[in-house]
C-alpha cells in the first residue's frame, strides 16, 4: 500500500485503475458538456460497492462516478489531494485527516467525515464479504472487525474516530509512511447514508459524488451515465455523458467503431493491431501501461504445490518464446517481461530490469530438465484457463502452448481452457476452480513496486488468486512497509521479489501498453497510465 509525503517515492505514487463508484441522483443530458458518446465495455463481476470491486471494468465506472480523498493524476500517476483538505501526522502511524466543504453526493447529501468513516467500516466488516477488505489490514482494529478465522468480534474498526463534520483520525497498527497515497483507491471513497438505510435501492442504482451519474443499467446491454451537473470538482465532464456498451468480443466492438457505431474501443485487439494504424492514423492511441500480463497458478490444489512443483512452473517460463509471441501477435504494444512490475515505475519506483534473470530466458534444453526434475507436469498436460470473450486472449494463449508444446517437443504438453465471460472467469477463480494455471493480467491501482506485489503475492491478499503463501516474502513487504527511506524501501521490495521468483509464484509474461482507438467524433482522448480512458475529459463534435 502507499501513502505519505515523508518518503520521496509517495510523490511518485499513483493512480487507481479503479477509482470510486456511482452517482445516481439529478443528472444532466448533453447541455454545456456537448453530446453523449459511446465505449466498449464489460459488465463487472460484482455490484459496484467501491470495497467489493477489483477488476478493471468495475473499475472504468468507479472511476467516473466516485471522488475520493486523493485523486491519481490522469498523466502522470501521482497522488494528489482531491477531497482531502490536508493528511496531518507527525509518527506516519497517527494521521488527521480534514475533509474538504462544499461537497455532495449527487443525491444531495452532504459528504462528512462520518461519510468516509462509516464507508471503511462497512468495507472492513467480515460480514460484508467485501474483495478489498484487505485495504483496510493496516487499521487498528482490523482482526477484530475481520478476523482470519471465526467471527468479527468488533462492529467498527478502533482505529477510525470522527472528531467533527469535516475530520476524522486513523490509527494504524504499524508506521505505514505511505498510507496518504493508497487513499484514492476505491475501497476508501466515501458513502451516503442512502447506502446503509435503502440498500438494495443503492445498488440497483448506485449514488456518488464524481462527475458522472448513472441512468440506466442493462445487465449485458450497456450503462448509461450523465453528467452530474451539480458536480462541485474541477475536473468536470467535458461531454454530456457516456453510454458504455457491453461487448463480448473485441473484434466486434472494432468493427463496430469502423462502421460509425461507437465511439472508443480502450483494447484494440490483437488480430487488429497490424491493421489498426491504416483504419485510424492518429485515432490509434498506443502509450505505456502499468500492466503485466502473467500466468498465476492455483497452489490450493495439491498439484501444484509439491515439493518440486517451483522447478515445474521455472520450466513452463523458461518453454515460453516472449520475443517471438510478442513481435509477431502483438505488434510493439508487449514487451517481454524481465520482472514482474512494470517499466513505468522506473527506477526508483522499484523496476528491475532482468530481476527474474534466466528463469525468463527462453530455453527449451533447461525447460525440459527442469520439469523433469519438478515430477513432470500436473497429469501430463497444462491446460492454460482464460476469458473467452476478449479475442486477443485466444491468440496469445494458443501461442504460448505452441512454444511450450515445441519446446517440450510433446504436442499435448499444453492447451488452452476457454471460460465464457470474463465475470465467469473471475467467478471460477474466486471459486478456487483452477486446476492449472491462468491467466492473469495485472493493472496497477499506483505506481509503486508495493502495489505489483503484496495485493498479489502476500497471504492471503485480496487478489492473490492463487493463495501463494510464503513467510520470507510477508516478512520483506512487511519490512519495506515501514520503512520511510524510500530507497530502502525498493531494496527490500526488491528481496521479495526476488522471493516470488525463486519459487516462480507465477510467471510473468509480458508488459503491455495501453491500446485505443477513438472516432472521428472526439477530440481531447487520452488513456491514463492504467490504460482506462480519461473519459471525463474527451470532448464531442
Amino acid at each position: 500500500m502507499r501513502g505519505a509525503t515523508h518518503a520521496r517515492w509517495a510523490a511518485l505514487a499513483a493512480a487507481a485503475a479503479l477509482t470510486a463508484t456511482a452517482c445516481g441522483g439529478q443528472a444532466s443530458g448533453a447541455g454545456d458538456g456537448g453530446a453523449v458518446l459511446s465505449s466498449s465495455w464489460g459488465d463487472p463481476q460484482n455490484p459496484l460497492e467501491p470495497a467489493n470491486t477489483n477488476e478493471v471494468q468495475g473499475g472504468k465506472v468507479l472511476d467516473m462516478i466516485f471522488r475520493s480523498l486523493k485523486k491519481y493524476n490522469p498523466q502522470t500517476g501521482a497522488a494528489e489531494d482531491m477531497l482531502a483538505e490536508k493528511i496531518d501526522t507527525k509518527d506516519s502511524q497517527n494521521f488527521t485527516i480534514t475533509v474538504k466543504d462544499g461537497w455532495t453526493f449527487s443525491n444531495g447529501e452532504k459528504v462528512t467525515a462520518k461519510s468516509f468513516v462509516d464507508a471503511w467500516n462497512y468495507g472492513a466488516s467480515l460480514k460484508n464479504n467485501q474483495k478489498t477488505a484487505y485495504f483496510f489490514q493496516y487499521i487498528d482494529g482490523y482482526a477484530q472487525v475481520h478476523p482470519e478465522t471465526g467471527k468479527q468480534t468488533a462492529a467498527a474498526l478502533s482505529g477510525l474516530k470522527v472528531v467533527d463534520d469535516r475530520t476524522f483520525t486513523v490509527k494504524l497498527t504499524q508506521k505505514f509512511s505511505t498510507f496518504p497515497d493508497t487513499l484514492g483507491y476505491p475501497a476508501f471513497a466515501p458513502l451516503p447514508q442512502s447506502f446503509f438505510s435503502d440498500h438494495a435501492g443503492w445498488l440497483k442504482k448506485p449514488v456518488g459524488n464524481g462527475p458522472y451519474a448513472i441512468d440506466s443499467y442493462t445487465k449485458g446491454s450497456q450503462m448509461v451515465l450523465k453528467k452530474w451537473d451539480g458536480y462541485p470538482g474541477d475536473d468536470k465532464a467535458q461531454n454530456g455523458g457516456v453510454t458504455l456498451k457491453v461487448y463480448t468480443d473485441n473484434n466486434t466492438a472494432y468493427t463496430d467503431l469502423l462502421a460509425g457505431n461507437l465511439d472508443v474501443v480502450d483494447d484494440v485487439p490483437a488480430a487488429q493491431l497490424k491493421n489498426v494504424k491504416a483504419d485510424l492514423g492518429d485515432r490509434y492511441l498506443n502509450t505505456p501501461a502499468g500492466i503485466i500480463q502473467t500466468l498465476a497458478f492455483p497452489f490450493y490444489d495439491p498439484k501444484w504445490n509439491t515439493a518440486g512443483s517451483a522447478k515445474v512452473r521455472t520450466g513452463l517460463s523458461r518453454a515460453i518464446d516472449r520475443k517471438q509471441i510478442t513481435e509477431t501477435i502483438f505488434q510493439k504494444t508487449r514487451t517481454p517481461a524481465t520482472d514482474w512490475t512494470s517499466p513505468v515505475l522506473g527506477a526508483e519506483g522499484g523496476f528491475k530490469a532482468g530481476l527474474c534473470g534466466d528463469a525468463c530466458d527462453y530455453d527449451p534444453v533447461a525447460a525440459k530438465q527442469l520439469i523433469k526434475e519438478g515430477g513432470g507436469l500436473p497429469g501430463g498436460q497444462v491446460k492454460i484457463s482464460y476469458n473467452a470473450d476478449a479475442g486477443s486472449h485466444k491468440q496469445w494463449v494458443d501461442a504460448v502452448c505452441n512454444s511450450i508444446n515445441n519446446a517440450l517437443d510433446n504436442e499435448k504438453a499444453c492447451v488452452g481452457n476457454p471460460v465464457g465471460t470474463f465475470a465467469d472467469f473471475r467467478t471460477q477463480i474466486g471459486e478456487r476452480k483452477m486446476s492449472g494455471p491462468f491467466r492473469a493480467g495485472w493493472q496497477m491501482d499506483y505506481p509503486l513496486i508495493q502495489n505489483f506485489l503484496q495485493p498479489l503475492y502476500y497471504t492471503n491478499a485480496s487478489s492473490n488468486d492463487g493463495k501463494w503463501s510464503n513467510k520470507q516474502f510477508d516478512s520483506l513487504v512487511n519490512q519495506a512497509n515501514t520503512e520511510t527511506d524510500s530507497a530502502k524501501a525498493v531494496q527490500l521490495f526488491q528481496q521479495a521479489e526476488g522471493v516470488v521468483r525463486d519459487n516462480m509464484a507465477a510467471i510473468p509474461l509480458w508488459y503491455q501498453n495501453g491500446s485505443a482507438g477513438y472516432s472521428e467524433r472526439l477530440s481531447d482522448v487520452k488513456l491514463n497510465p492504467f490504460s482506462v480512458p480519461v473519459y471525463d475529459e474527451i470532448k464531442v463534435g
